[in-house]
């Protein structure tokens, strides 16, 4: 009996769970695809901006240990 008492408070658990979050989900304040993309574009220069510093660090760093090792 106590099992069955569990499962039906979990389910009333669970049911007012998705309901808050019903609820909060209406008062989040949604970027406009606009500044979606705009954002997205600046996560993607930024990864290349970093991607061509590691790159040129790694490519110095080679130079010059290949100097040193000769």
């Amino acid at each position: 009996m106590k099992f069955l008492t569990a499962i039906r408070n979990s389910g009333k658990k669970i049911g007012q769970f998705l309901g808050d979050t019903r609820t909060e989900l209406k008062k989040v304040i949604w970027p406009s695809w606009r500044n979606t993309w705009v954002l997205a574009g600046v996560v993607v220069v930024s990864i290349v901006a970093v991607g061509v510093v590691l790159w040129g660090t790694d490519a110095l760093l080679t130079l010059v240990l290949q100097f040193v090792m000769k």
